[in-house]
């Protein structure tokens, strides 16, 4: 195996992790989405210069694919999802307050416009620099900064209405008095 071969390889799991979070949980298409992308890199490693931030160069192609995917889905199918598109995101988690915070933000998540969901992914799940995004996505920092603040305040704005929506104690848990030990 030669050596971009390996140093692709050790990018997998980041680029499946950020594909995954993309999709919003959908595991065929964010698995489609780095087979792609990983296709892409292979076909166009000779555009990579060794010594160069490889996994910038393969989510600027992850970018650009995603792009080109939602376009052409877009273009075909407008915006009808299929309910067996969603048989892989089903959860079985014992803790099931983590379980609603996460399908909560999940949701929430899925309500943000694709650019303020693809900057706070990248900076909050992938942990790059507001700069890297920005050549990342081919816009300027101060949009990134623009995207991530509304992004945020909106993401704010949906998980407390999700909170308020939740079953409020009884009043008998209320006025509970603490025995002492």
């Amino acid at each position: 195996m030669d050596e971009f071969s390996k140093l692709l390889e050790q990018q997998i799991p980041r680029l499946r992790r950020y594909a995954f979070a993309l999709h919003r949980s959908n595991k065929s298409c964010a698995d489609d989405l780095v087979q792609d992308t990983l296709v892409r890199a292979i076909a166009k490693q000779h555009l990579w210069k060794p010594g160069t931030n490889l996994l910038g160069w393969l989510f600027t192609l992850m970018h650009n694919q995603n792009v080109n995917d939602v376009r052409r889905s877009v273009a075909r199918e407008g915006f009808g999802c299929a309910v067996g598109e969603f048989h892989d995101t089903l959860a079985s988690v014992n803790d099931t307050s983590s379980s609603l915070q996460l399908r909560d933000l999940e949701r929430a998540m899925a309500k943000l416009h694709l650019e303020q969901r693809e900057v706070i992914l990248l900076v909050a799940l992938e942990g790059m620099s507001y700069e890297a995004v920005a050549q990342l996505v081919g816009i300027p920092i101060g949009t990134v900064r623009s995207r991530l603040s509304r992004g945020r305040m909106m993401l704010r704005q949906l998980m407390d209405t999700s909170e308020r929506t939740a079953p409020a104690k009884s009043a008998r848990e209320d006025r509970a008095i603490p025995l002492a030990a």
